[in-house]
């Protein structure tokens, strides 16, 4: 028999609209916050903002007593224990509103919005999107992670962090507010405080997530005076129809011309003053000033904008992966426009995406105009550092950020050599360099060596690497596991170390494909190989795209004993959590034979990994983070790892078969 949702005990409590409207008051910025966070994360900031407050309004009961079924649970008082009465009843109102946003009856329409959005379509601000004022890294990074989670769990998160709840009781008013699976959404809660830190309350409470404290700006107003260009068109026609209906106008008269689509000027572009990335929290392509020798070059921005909002034909578009070429849906921003080699280049940016345009000089017959898109969606400080502002004969040119106080070069392949210097303008575009996939060798590996202005952050450098793409990718390196410590965290390419663990993965760059924002080499496991033939290291290199999903590679790198000392792939995945953030253990396994000719099964974990089993042609079990065991020659063996925690792991990816 199908069980009802489980009930507490306790009186049903009744509120007045005297005490509802108390608790309100009271409680109001901490209950849009909790709607806000709740409400799905497809809508814009703007309308999360609008229906958090209407739900939180719209809570208030519409008679003057209220009970009965809203307070069949036992509800958590409000932040500190006590709270006013109304204030629980208030919660699980305003939970259960925000919990059933999305939610369809059977058989609604999907074109339609769900019924409780219909309900919530006021207020409606006309002119202005208002948003909450933006955070730092750090609570960017929580914002991502509670973008993939459930409302229900985002809704635990906060719950358990600033109103102090136990996981039994938020277990209790997720199931009165009729969500579903309370306990598996407690768990999940568990996950995104393991992002947020100790620091989690504090950054719950920054004006990241503060739908009351919020920002302003004007709506699209070109959009605006298109729409208002065309009402009154409209009306034109109109009146026009008339007249001709009542015989006012004589036959045959002249019908006005069609009116085409409005697009952005060259006077419409957002310009960032000079000296804006120094003082502001957001250190990313809004912080870009405009800079170039054609920035005042009306002409040649207006072509750049109407290639991108209508590409005439003889323009080439190209795109990066996952990457929108629509026109603009607001004015876009002004970051560079100029003449290099032999080409003049316009980079704009519209806030999610980085378009270059480029058309030759007049008089040139080079290559023809041509429009290029990328993602940039919540670029930092290290991933908006840099764009590849023209390529030509397999050697690039980069337009660096203005917080770039130093840029310098160095080659992967060679971790003992030092940095050269590289020439930059005042502007900050670069001599040219040479591109490291141009000569189809892997002979030699050249980065961009960069360092931050000390007026953001002191004693901050990190590499940049090309991969075809017009954003450079940005290359971090995570240590082997230290004994007893805490998991070591990505950081930069700057140490020996590093830079060795990077000199054997370089030339596997292009395996990982093209849109990518950053890619992190992880040495994870160390391992005593058979027959004192010498130590090997485990590392996984993970691209993870500007989409989210990750490209992995699993290497084994064994002392110089006919391999080279190079790096192998033994694995593959994509479109994959391993080796990330959320993805922390992993596994691997390969043959590999000795000098003496015998064959080995080898394999490896993560620091959660306590032992692993092996079974097909080899059957056996070994405790620890690494395994070895005899192997007759192409032998088809499984792994799996035991977890520290419970449970098993399976490899990532499929071996490339036999080793060496």
């Amino acid at each position: 028999m199908p069980t009802s949702p489980r009930r507490t005990s306790g009186p049903v409590e009744r509120v007045s609209l005297g005490q509802a409207e108390t608790a309100l008051v009271d409680q109001y910025t901490g209950l849009v916050r909790l709607a806000y966070l709740i409400l799905p994360v497809t809508l814009s900031r703007h309308r999360r903002v609008l229906v958090a407050h209407a739900l939180v309004q719209r809570a208030l009961p519409g008679l003057w007593r209220c009970s009965g079924r809203d307070t069949t649970a036992r509800v958590p008082a409000q932040r500190g224990g006590g709270g006013a009465s109304g204030s629980g009843w208030l919660l699980l109102r305003v939970l259960r509103a925000a919990l059933a946003y999305e939610r369809r009856p059977r058989g609604w329409p999907k074109r339609l919005p769900p019924p409780r959005a219909l309900r919530v379509m006021l207020p409606v601000v006309w002119g202005l999107r208002l948003f909450p004022r933006a955070g730092g890294v750090d609570e960017v990074t929580l914002g991502q992670a509670c973008a993939q989670a459930r409302p229900a769990a985002r809704a635990a998160f906060v719950l358990r962090r600033l109103d102090g709840l136990t996981d039994p009781r938020i277990e209790e008013l997720l199931t009165a507010a009729g969500a579903e699976q309370p306990q598996e959404a407690v768990r999940a809660s568990h996950r995104l405080e393991a992002v947020a830190g100790k620091a989690a309350e504090a950054l719950l409470r920054s004006r990241e997530f503060d739908a009351c404290t919020v920002q302003t700006r004007p709506t699209d107003l070109l959009r605006r005076r298109r729409r208002v260009r065309l009402v009154w068109i409209a009306v034109g026609l109109i009146v026009l129809s008339a007249t001709v209906l009542t015989g006012l106008e004589a036959k045959g008269g002249r019908s006005a011309p069609s009116a085409g689509p409005a697009t952005t000027r060259a006077g419409d572009l957002v310009r960032a003053p000079a000296q804006e990335w120094s003082d502001t929290a957001r250190v990313d392509f809004t912080a870009w000033p405009a800079r170039g020798a054609r920035t005042t070059d009306r002409e040649l921005l207006n072509r750049a904008l109407s290639a991108w909002a209508s590409p005439p034909r003889g323009v080439r578009v190209t795109s990066a992966p996952a990457t929108s070429t629509g026109p603009p849906g607001r004015a876009p921003r002004l970051l560079y426009a100029g003449d290099v080699d032999g080409r003049a280049v316009v980079l704009l940016h519209d806030g999610e995406r980085v378009v270059h345009y480029g058309e030759p000089l007049s008089g040139d017959r080079g290559a023809p105009r041509s429009v290029h898109f990328a993602r940039a969606d919540n670029a930092g400080v290290t991933t908006a550092a840099a764009l590849a502002l023209r390529r030509d004969d397999g050697r690039i040119r980069y337009l660096t950020a203005p917080w770039i106080a130093r840029t310098q070069t160095r080659d992967l392949l060679r971790p003992d050599a030092p940095n050269r210097p590289l020439k930059v303008s005042p502007d900050g575009l670069t001599a040219p360099v040479r591109g490291p996939v141009a000569g189809g060798s892997c002979d030699t590996w050249p980065v961009l060596w960069l360092r931050s202005s000390s007026r953001i952050v002191e004693k901050h450098a990190f590499l940049v690497s090309d991969l075809g793409d017009l954003l450079p990718v940005h290359l971090t390196y995570t240590p082997l596991p230290g004994s007893g410590a805490p998991a070591r965290q990505p950081r930069e390419v700057i140490s020996p170390r590093a830079l060795r663990g990077w000199a054997r993965t370089a030339c596997r760059l292009p395996e990982l494909g093209t849109g990518a924002r950053s890619v992190n080499v992880w040495d994870f496991a160390e391992q005593n190989l058979p027959e004192s033939a010498g130590r090997a290291v485990w590392s996984c290199a993970r691209a993870t795209t500007w989409r989210g999903p990750g490209r992995v590679l699993l290497q084994l790198t064994a002392p110089a004993t006919g391999d080279g000392g190079a790096a192998r792939v033994v694995a593959r995945a994509r479109s994959t959590a391993a080796c990330g953030r959320f993805g922390q253990h992993v596994v691997a396994s390969t043959t590999w034979r000795a000098d003496s000719g015998r064959r080995y099964v080898l394999a490896a974990g993560s620091r959660e990994v306590t032992g692993i089993d092996a079974s097909g042609d080899v059957s056996a079990s070994g405790s620890g983070r690494t395994f070895a065991e005899p192997a007759p020659r192409g032998a088809r063996v499984q792994v799996r790892a035991r977890l520290s925690g419970g449970g098993t792991l399976a490899p990532v990816g499929a071996g490339p078969g036999a080793g060496r």
